[in-house]
C-alpha cells in the first residue's frame, strides 16, 4: 500500500484519475435487465461557449447526482452535447470573417458560408466539453451530441413534419405560417425569441407633441368652466415612427375624451392626413396624459389595438433599422436614431413639439449584436404549442416535480397564458425548414388553405421528386425549436434501431434535470410538451414525459449581488480557480454556498476553503496512516470485524451517532436537492466531530496495545464511510484516498465498483453485530467539548493559551463532576493543563460557566477583579442577548406553527441552558 505524502497535489491526482476513468469505461451509461436507472441529459452549452461559474454550478450539481446514483447501484447515464446556438454561432463566424477576409455571409453565398461555419464548428465547437473534463464531469462521452449531427438534425425535421401535418383540439394546423409582431433584430436582420433579448435601462428623451384636432370643440376645467379644445397632447419616445401612425387611442371610461371618440386628429409628421380617436381598454388613463399614438407596425400593444379595431398597418422601417418611403421624404432613408433627432426638428419648426425631457427607460437590446431591437412585423412560421393541458396536469399531478417547488406555479401560470411561438429564423446556420414553395407563387399572398396544397406547398424530409420546380424556404428554424428534443432525440429518436442502441427504454424519462429557471418556459416548458408529444405515443403520461425531477439552480453572482460578465470583470475563469485550488476544492467550495433555488454570492474564500478541507482530508487519513498498520479495509464486513463491542466508549457511540446523523442528512440532501446543507455537515462532521475530536481523545487509545486496533478500526470504518458521501461532491481526492488507505476491493478499482450503505442500513449492519448506538453518549460527549472549548476560551482570556502547567478547579454537583473525573486525563490533554480538579466552594479566580458546572482558572498569578468584572460583564450581555432572541422566536406564532418538534424542543432547552448560565455568571459577578 503506498504511503500517503506530506501534500496533496490536486492537479497531478486530477490528471490522474480522470485519464483512468476514460480508459476504463466508467462513465459509460449500461443498464443491465431489471436494473435501476438514473439519467441525466446535460442542458447543451452553446457551441461558441466557454466554462463560466455558471456553468461550474450547474454541472458540479448534475456530477453529484450521477455519481451518488453509481454509489447506489443504479445504471447511471449523463448524456452530454452542444447546442448549435444560431444566431450565436453565425454572428461570431460573421465577425471573424469581416476581420480576417472583409467579407459577410453574403459574399461568400449559402453553401460556402455553411462550410466555413462548419470549419470552424469542427476547430472549437467542443471547447468547453474539454474543460467540463477539467471540472471532473463523469459524462458518457460517446454519447456526446449536437444539434446540427444528422441523426439529431433528422429528429428536428422529422417533429416539424409531424407537426405540420397534425391538428390541435379545435382542428387547426399546429404549424402555420402568418405575419406577426416579433422581435428583430436590424443588424442580425432575424427575428429573436425573448430570451435572446435583453433588457437594459437607456437614457433618451420623451416627447410631448400635439396633436391637431381636424374639427376643434370644447372640453371644461378643473373648476368646471369651459374653453376652448383644439388638440391632444401624447408622449412617445420614437417621433421617427409618427408618419406610421393609423390612430390615436383613449381609455373607454376617461371622461376628459369620451366626446371625442370618433372625431379626428391631423397627423404631424408624414403626410398630412386624418387619423381617427378610438376607445380601447388597453390605454393607461395616468400614463402622460391619457392618449396613445397607435402604431400597429412598431409596437405589440399598438398593432393587437389595431387588430381589434381593424386599423391599417404602415411600416415605416427598412429590416436594416432606416426609414422607408412611408416615413416621407424628409426621413426616408435616414438611419432610425438620426431620424428620432430629425423628426423631433421638425416637429419642432411645425410648433408640434412642446417639450423633449430626458427620459430613461428599459429598452430591449439584441443579446449578440448589442443594438436596441425593433418591433417588427414579419412573415414568419408559427407553432400552435401541442399537449398543453397534459403539460399542466403531469405537473399537478406530481408526475414531476419543481425544485424548489413555488416555480410549479410560476410555469403553470405561463402555460395558462401562453402564446403561439416564432419558431422562424432568418439565418443561415440551423435547420433549415423542410417546406419548399412551387415556383412563380407570391409566398406573401399565401392562404392557409394554400399552406395545405400539395401543389403550391411541399413538407417532407427528402424535399420533392422534381426539386427543379420548386424553392426551399430560406429560414431555419429557432434554436430553441431544436433543443425542446433533446431528452428523446438525443436516446436516437425517432430511430428504432437507434434507440435500441441508445437504450432508450431504461433511460427515459431520464431522471432529473439541473437548469436554471431563466428558461423555464424557453426550454422545459417546451421539453415537457415535445416529450407528452413524440415519446412512446400511446403510453401513460408518466412514461411520456422527459424528466421526473427538475431541479432550478440560482444565479453565480459577485459579492454585490451583480451578475457576473466580462464587461464588469467581476467573473473569474473557473480554469484559473481550478488551477489554483484544485477541481474538488472549486466544486466542495461552491456548493457550500448554493442553497436550494438561490442565487449564490461567490466568494473566492470559500473556494479556498474548499481546498483547505480538501487538505484536512488529506493529512488526517495520512496521520491514519502514520498511527498504525493498515489491516483489511477491503470492505465493510472487514473492518466491522475490528470492531470490539466490549471495547466502545462513549467517544465512540458518539461518533457513530454523528456519521450516521451525517449519512441521513446526506440522503436527504439528494433526495431534496438540499446540497448545501448536505455539504456543511459533511465539513462540520469531518472537521468537528472526527478531527478536532474523536482523533486528539483517541490518541492515547492508541498507544494503548489493548484498544490500538479497535480505535484505529473505527477510524477506518468512519473515513470509509465519509469518503463514500464525499464521492460525489470532490471526486479526485476520495478516487485518490480510497486507492491509498486499501478500501478497494480486490479486482475494484474504482470508488463508484463500491455500494455506499443507507443510515438505516449501517445501523442494522452494526446491531447485528452487537453495537447498539447509545443516543446519550452524544449528549455527554457534546457536554465535554463544550467544556473543553470553554477551557481554551478561558486560557485565552487570561492570556495564558500557550501555557499547558496551569490548573483548573471544577465547581459542579456530583454526577457532573463523574463525567468530569472520568475524562480528565483526556480533557486535560485537549485543553492543555496540568490537572482538573473539585473544588466545593467558590474561589477567587476567573471563571467560566460550562455545561458540567463552573471552571476556575488557577495561573499562579493574582487575579485582577476589574478585568474579571469586566470579562464577566460582556459575557452576561451576550447570554441576555440570545435568551431575549430565543424567547422571541419561541413567542411568534409564525415560527412555532411551522417549526418542527425536534426544532421547538431544542430551541426550548436552548432557552433554559441559557437562563442557568445568566443566573451562574450573574452569581459570579456578585462573588466579585
Amino acid at each position: 500500500m503506498a504511503e500517503i505524502t506530506k501534500s496533496y497535489e490536486a492537479r497531478d491526482v486530477e490528471t490522474k484519475w480522470y485519464a483512468a476513468w476514460q480508459e476504463a469505461k466508467c462513465f459509460a451509461g449500461r443498464a443491465e435487465p431489471g436494473q435501476e436507472t438514473y439519467s441525466i441529459v446535460i442542458p447543451p452549452p452553446n457551441v461558441t461557449g466557454i466554462l463560466h461559474m455558471g456553468h461550474v454550478l450547474n454541472n458540479t450539481l448534475q456530477d453529484a447526482l450521477i455519481r451518488r446514483a453509481r454509489l447506489e447501484g443504479k445504471a447511471a447515464c449523463w448524456i452530454p452535447g452542444t447546442d448549435h446556438a444560431g444566431i450565436a454561432t453565425q454572428t461570431m463566424v460573421e465577425k471573424h470573417l469581416k476581420k480576417t477576409e472583409g467579407k459577410g455571409r453574403r459574399d461568400l453565398g449559402r453553401e460556402e458560408f455553411l462550410k466555413r461555419v462548419w470549419t470552424w464548428r469542427d476547430e472549437k465547437g467542443d471547447h468547453i466539453l474539454k474543460q467540463l473534463r477539467e471540472l471532473g464531469c463523469s459524462c458518457d462521452w460517446d454519447r456526446t451530441h449536437f444539434t446540427m449531427d444528422p441523426g439529431y438534425s433528422k429528429a428536428v425535421l422529422t417533429s416539424f413534419v409531424k407537426l405540420f401535418n397534425s391538428t390541435d383540439s379545435e382542428g387547426r394546423a399546429h404549424i402555420y405560417r402568418g405575419k406577426r409582431m416579433v422581435n428583430w433584430c436590424p443588424v442580425s436582420l432575424t427575428a429573436l425569441s425573448d430570451e435572446e433579448v435583453e433588457m437594459r435601462p437607456t437614457k433618451g428623451f420623451i416627447y410631448q407633441l400635439r396633436y391637431e384636432l381636424v374639427e376643434p370643440t370644447t372640453t371644461k376645467d378643473a373648476e368646471g368652466n369651459v374653453i376652448p379644445l383644439t388638440h391632444l397632447v401624447l408622449e412617445t419616445t420614437r417621433p421617427e415612427t409618427i408618419a406610421a401612425d393609423v390612430a390615436v387611442a383613449v381609455h373607454p371610461d376617461d371622461e376628459r375624451y369620451q366626446h371625442l371618440v370618433g372625431k379626428f386628429v391631423w397627423r404631424p409628421l408624414g403626410n398630412r392626413v386624418q387619423i381617427p380617436i378610438i376607445a380601447d381598454a388597453a390605454v393607461d388613463p395616468a400614463f402622460a396624459a391619457g392618449a396613445l399614438k397607435v402604431t400597429p407596425a412598431h409596437d405589440k400593444v399598438d398593432f393587437e389595438i389595431g387588430q381589434r379595431h381593424k386599423l391599417p398597418v404602415i411600416d415605416a422601417l427598412n429590416a436594416d433599422g432606416t426609414m422607408n418611403e412611408f416615413a416621407g421624404p424628409e426621413l426616408a432613408g435616414m438611419d432610425r436614431f438620426a431620424a428620432r433627432k430629425k423628426a423631433a426638428e421638425i416637429l419642432t419648426e411645425r410648433g408640434n413639439l412642446i417639450e423633449a425631457k430626458p427620459y430613461e427607460n428599459n429598452v430591449g437590446y439584441s443579446q449578440r449584436a448589442g443594438v436596441p431591437i425593433e418591433p417588427r412585423l414579419t412573415q414568419q412560421w408559427w407553432l400552435r404549442y401541442p399537449r398543453v393541458e397534459e403539460a399542466k396536469q403531469v405537473v399537478r399531478d406530481g408526475l414531476i416535480q419543481m425544485h424548489p417547488e413555488r416555480w410549479t406555479k410560476v410555469y403553470l401560470n405561463w402555460l395558462d397564458n401562453i402564446q403561439d411561438w416564432c419558431i422562424s429564423r432568418q439565418l443561415w446556420w440551423g435547420h433549415r425548414i423542410p417546406v419548399w414553395y412551387a415556383k412563380g407563387i407570391d409566398r406573401e399572398k399565401l392562404t392557409e388553405a394554400d399552406l395545405r396544397d400539395p401543389k403550391i406547398i411541399h413538407v417532407s424530409l427528402e424535399g420533392p421528386a422534381d426539386p427543379e420546380n420548386w424553392t426551399q424556404e430560406d429560414d431555419v428554424l429557432d434554436t430553441w425549436a431544436s433543443s425542446w428534443l433533446w431528452p428523446f432525440a438525443t436516446l436516437g429518436w425517432p430511430n428504432a434501431e437507434e434507440q435500441a442502441k441508445a437504450n432508450f427504454a431504461q433511460f427515459y424519462p431520464t431522471t432529473t434535470l439541473a437548469t436554471g429557471a431563466d428558461i423555464i418556459f424557453f426550454w422545459v416548458a417546451r421539453m415537457i410538451m415535445a416529450g407528452l408529444e413524440f415519446a412512446k405515443p400511446g403510453a401513460p403520461a408518466e412514461e411520456r414525459i422527459p424528466f421526473k425531477h427538475v431541479y432550478f439552480n440560482g444565479i453565480v453572482r459577485d459579492k454585490q449581488g451583480r451578475k457576473m460578465s466580462k464587461t464588469l470583470g467581476n467573473s473569474p475563469d473557473p480554469l484559473d480557480l481550478i488551477q489554483k485550488y484544485g477541481a474538488d476544492g472549486l466544486r466542495f467550495g461552491l456548493l457550500q454556498i448554493a442553497p436550494l433555488g438561490q442565487d449564490v454570492k461567490f466568494d473566492e474564500d470559500r473556494i479556498e476553503s474548499g481546498k483547505n478541507f480538501c487538505n484536512k482530508i488529506w493529512n488526517a487519513c495520512r496521520f491514519r496512516q502514520m498511527s498504525g498498520p493498515m489491516s483489511d479495509n477491503s470492505s465493510l464486513e472487514a473492518i466491522l470485524a475490528r470492531i470490539d463491542a466490549s471495547k466502545l466508549d462513549d467517544d465512540d457511540h458518539a461518533l457513530l451517532a454523528a456519521l450516521t446523523d451525517t449519512m441521513k442528512t446526506v440522503e436527504r440532501g439528494f433526495t431534496g436537492f438540499e446540497f448545501a446543507g448536505a455539504t456543511q455537515r459533511l465539513y462540520s462532521f469531518f472537521w468537528n466531530d472526527f478531527c478536532d475530536w474523536y482523533v486528539e481523545v483517541a490518541k492515547t487509545r492508541v498507544q494503548d496495545p489493548a484498544a490500538k486496533d479497535h480505535a484505529l478500526a473505527m477510524q477506518d470504518l468512519v473515513i470509509r464511510e465519509f469518503l463514500l458521501m464525499f464521492e460525489p461532491f470532490a471526486p479526485f481526492i476520495t478516487e485518490e484516498l480510497w486507492s491509498l488507505l486499501g478500501y478497494a476491493p480486490a479486482g475494484k478499482t474504482f470508488v463508484q465498483d463500491t455500494r455506499i450503505e443507507t443510515a438505516d442500513g449501517l445501523i442494522a449492519t452494526l446491531n447485528a453485530r452487537g453495537v447498539q448506538i447509545d443516543a446519550d453518549a452524544s449528549t455527554r460527549v457534546d457536554q465535554l467539548k463544550q467544556v473543553a472549548t470553554f477551557a481554551r476560551q478561558l486560557k485565552a482570556d487570561q492570556s495564558v493559551a500557550q501555557k499547558r502547567d496551569v490548573k483548573f478547579l471544577a465547581l459542579s454537583g456530583q454526577s457532573e463532576w463523574l463525567v468530569l473525573e472520568k475524562a480528565a486525563a483526556k480533557l486535560t490533554r485537549l485543553v492543555g493543563a496540568a490537572e482538573i480538579s473539585r473544588t466545593t466552594e467558590e474561589v477567587a479566580l476567573p471563571a467560566i460557566v460550562t455545561p458540567l458546572g463552573t471552571l476556575y482558572l488557577d495561573t499562579g498569578v493574582k487575579v485582577d477583579p476589574a478585568a474579571e468584572r469586566t470579562r464577566l460583564t460582556k459575557e452576561l450581555d451576550a447570554v441576555t442577548k440570545h435568551i431575549a432572541g430565543t424567547e422571541a422566536r419561541l413567542s411568534n406564532e409564525a415560527f412555532t406553527s411551522k417549526a418542527p418538534p425536534a426544532v421547538l424542543e431544542g430551541a426550548r432547552k436552548q432557552l433554559a441552558d441559557q437562563k442557568m448560565k445568566r443566573d451562574e455568571i450573574t452569581r459570579l459577578l456578585n462573588a466579585l
